[in-house]
């Protein structure tokens, strides 16, 4: 191959690279997008429409209610109040959430993963013990660390984390996330308790389990 050969090999190749690394999907925004043809079915374009922006208002960047405190009273002792697109319309295409957390003494927010966006948490009160499990190519290392009033946990995207009242005293924190609608699947009820269930064989093999344990633990998180 002559050098001049070289050189118009090397400029295609380039090109082609340039035009690979601009073009790009985006974000996904819902749990699955499945393509349709006739527009008059079609419900969403990965997200939300937009408002003409003539009739848009201030109560559409406004929410109100995040200084109340939520009910803990349940089986993991904690509340979410989630701020997200759908009860704050101006958060549409930001790419940003907020999200409130109630903790019962020694109540948690169980594993859990965000398939959209990283978490920022900022504790306001109490203590809680918080950690994250990196994916299976790093190991399935774990992370944790204990915060006090003040302190900051960032949680990566996708990774499995929670957090834990360590305390005798409820506790309060207060989560930025990455996304409009992060998404939030809570992995015990995500594999227990499934609509329909997964087969109890699957599971009793995946976790080593007998399928009587299997069972049981569906029929706690399937009611």
């Amino acid at each position: 191959m002559t050098k001049t050969s070289t050189l118009f090999l090397s400029a295609i190749v380039l090109a082609v690279a340039t035009h690979i690394a601009s073009a790009y999907d985006p974000s996904p925004l819902q749990d699955f997008c499945v393509a349709i043809d006739d527009p008059k079915n079609m419900l969403f374009v990965n997200g939300r429409f937009c408002k003409n922006p003539e009739l848009v208002k201030a109560e559409d960047f406004f929410f109100s209610g995040i200084n109340i405190p939520g009910n803990t009273d349940n089986a993991v002792g904690s509340n979410v109040t989630a701020v997200l697109v759908d009860n704050l319309p101006g958060l549409n295409t930001l790419g940003i959430s907020l999200a409130r957390i109630d903790y019962a003494p020694y109540g948690q927010n169980p594993p859990h993963t965000h398939p959209r966006a990283s978490e920022i948490l900022f504790v306001a009160e109490g203590t809680l013990y918080v950690g994250f499990v990196s994916s299976n190519q790093d190991g399935n290392r774990l992370f944790t660390k204990v915060l006090n009033k003040g302190d900051v946990f960032v949680f990566p995207i996708g990774m499995i984390h929670f957090q834990f009242n360590i305390g005798k005293t409820p506790a309060l924190a207060f989560a930025g996330l990455g996304s409009q609608n992060p998404g939030v699947i809570t992995i015990a009820n995500a594999v227990f308790g499934s609509d329909p269930p997964i087969n109890p064989d699957v599971l009793a093999k995946a976790f080593m389990l007998e399928k009587n344990v299997v069972e049981f633990l569906q029929k706690r998180f399937g009611a």
